[in-house]
């Protein structure tokens, strides 16, 4: 068999070794799923008032303004709780027992990429059912649906290689904070509850130059059918996830090292 043959293989066996556990233990999919949920109650109801501000523009409405960021942070987490499983599997010793039986590790990690992507779809979906049963409006088309679910593939993978780094470099639960505080940070840094023309302070200045606010703007973008920052959110998740690439193969070399 190939070396390409080879990784698919160890992909698609860790890929489905991780689906299967998220989708039969319920307490490795729960908060995938009701992390998003709380936050697109809690702020599309509880904050529904800030589309009354004199300057808010979103033609969609704020359900909707809310629900392409909780997209966009269901997918992140997402990514987040895969590397929470990986740490668990080096924890409890499985890991360390597949590196050894991988003839091709950087299938794992591709493989766990893919888990991330599979529960971020489900997830997404039902936070979407639940978007149209609170009435949030739809006004983008079709591709414009599919381009802010590959969005939000993308915002998975790139989170799943950060966390993936982390606890494969530290290899134990304990590391839960390092993977999720600055992915938490990084979200609530962008304009979350408003627009960015309406965000004051230093947090303006910030959210000016972080790479979260165009991945909002741009899917908000697809859900009211005009798509913008699309170029500079490409640009973005490219450098990031070659970045996030780098850091996962260096703790997959960490892993290796410390057998």
């Amino acid at each position: 068999m190939s070396a390409l043959g080879r990784t698919r293989s160890v992909a698609l066996a860790v890929a489905w070794r991780s689906i299967h556990n998220a989708f039969t233990n319920p307490a490795f999919l729960l908060p995938s799923v009701l992390f998003p949920l709380f936050f697109f109650i809690a702020f599309a109801g509880g904050l529904s008032g800030v589309q009354n501000a004199p300057d808010f523009d979103y033609k969609s409405g704020y359900t909707s303004f809310q629900f392409a960021f909780v997209c966009i942070q269901a997918a992140a987490f997402g990514g987040v709780f895969t590397g929470f499983a990986i740490a668990a599997d080096f924890e409890f010793g499985f890991a360390r027992r597949l590196m050894l039986a991988a003839p091709n590790r950087g299938g794992i990690i591709i493989g766990y990429m893919i888990s991330a992507m599979v529960r971020a779809i489900f997830v997404l979906g039902v936070v979407f059912l639940a978007g149209l049963v609170a009435g949030m409006r739809i006004d983008g088309s079709l591709g414009d649906l599919a381009a802010l679910l590959v969005l939000a593939l993308c915002v998975s993978a790139v989170a799943t290689l950060w966390s993936a780094g982390i606890a494969m470099r530290l290899r134990t639960m304990q590391a839960g904070p390092a993977m999720q505080m600055p992915v938490f940070i990084l979200l609530f840094l962008a304009p979350v509850y408003v627009p960015l023309n309406l965000v004051a302070g230093w947090v303006h200045d910030v959210a000016r130059f972080n790479p979260a606010t165009a991945f909002l703007e741009a899917a908000r973008g697809f859900v009211s059918g005009e798509p913008t920052k699309v170029g500079i959110t490409a640009i973005c998740l490219v450098a990031m996830f070659a970045l996030a690439a780098l850091w996962a193969r260096g703790g997959l070399r960490s892993a290796e090292q410390a057998g």
